[in-house]
């Protein structure tokens, strides 16, 4: 066995240890399929608001220009799929990486203890950790590292877990056995796209973000569009239908993150809470949950749009 090789294992054997779902290994270099489809998908406008997307083209598609020397990209799945969901029908909605503690901090806490273990395991090893908040396509490696393939909604898909899942990545300058991608297996199937109530996915892996309800709940700072109006289905704050209907989400567990547990009062309000929240319990709820990216004045705002409808 070779040094890539065996290196390989040990870092596997590590992230499955240390909670993650899956990893897997690709090498490091220019993503030419990608280049085309990134392009076309800018100048279609569909990242709306999302400027950022704009920049750092050739970072995005080339880690050798994020970190010196790499070589390789670990790519990680980290399960947020909860035990138990909001018990009340008619209440505003919650996507559900969003009901426990923001999953950047504990991704982020854990690619760090993967790091220290390669350090202290095989050696001197430069790189970076990064999860959805760099000029990483998070989704093409992990393809790449053959732990999913890219499902009609544009999202991730694992034959053994489906969906409901971080990835992040650790970009090394170090060398090691990369595994070979895995093939599409969605087939005929169309759920997702037949189940999104504003057509948000103009195609297979194609998703126009201005049209979609996590966008719309999340990015977009000002008011949602009327154009939305009876199409938002009680999602304030993200949006899980096109998982939710995915035949591969059959096959979801519920996480062992215990930081991705939800405060026991999310899961118990009902629609006049919501409607009623103060910012005193959207602190006290949300202390630690992404939902404070959208502020209480956001979050606020897009229960108030479900109310008119």
């Amino acid at each position: 066995m070779t040094n890539p090789e065996k290196y390989s294992q040990l870092i596997k054997a590590e992230a499955k240890r240390l909670g993650f779902l899956q990893c897997g290994i690709s090498k490091a270099g220019f993503l030419e399929a990608e280049a085309p489809r990134l392009e076309e998908w800018l100048s279609n406008g569909y990242h709306g608001e999302m400027k950022w997307m704009e920049n750092h083209f050739d970072k995005r598609l080339d880690p050798t220009k994020l970190v010196d020397g790499a070589k390789s990209v670990i790519s990680v799945l980290l399960n947020y799929y909860p035990s138990e969901v909001q018990s009340k029908l008619d209440a505003p909605k919650i996507a559900k990486y969003a009901y426990g503690e923001d999953y950047h901090f504990v991704i982020k806490r854990m690619l760090k203890e993967l790091s220290q273990f390669i350090q202290q395991e095989i050696g001197e090893v430069q790189g970076r950790a990064f999860t959805d908040s760099a000029p990483v396509m998070d989704r093409a490696w992990a393809e790449k590292a053959g732990i999913g393939w890219t499902g009609k909604h544009s999202l991730l898909l694992n034959k053994k877990s489906g969906s409901f899942f971080i990835i992040g990545e650790l970009i090394l300058d170090l060398e090691l056995a990369p595994d070979n991608p895995t093939s599409d297996h969605c087939g005929t199937c169309t759920r997702c796209l037949d189940a999104c109530p504003t057509g948000a996915i103009v195609q297979a892996q194609v998703v126009d973000a201005t049209k979609c309800i996590s966008y719309l709940t999340i990015e977009l700072k000002d008011m949602i569009p009327n154009d939305f109006k009876n199409q938002m289905e009680g999602w304030a704050f993200g949006c899980d239908i096109c998982q939710d209907v995915c035949p591969w989400n059959r096959f979801s567990t519920p996480t062992k993150v215990a930081e991705f547990a939800p405060h026991p009062d999310l899961l118990r309000m009902d629609k006049r809470e919501w409607e009623e929240i103060t910012e005193d319990v959207f602190k006290k709820v949300f202390r630690k949950s992404a939902v404070k990216r959208a502020k209480f004045t956001g979050l606020k705002q897009n229960i108030d749009f479900l109310k008119q409808e």
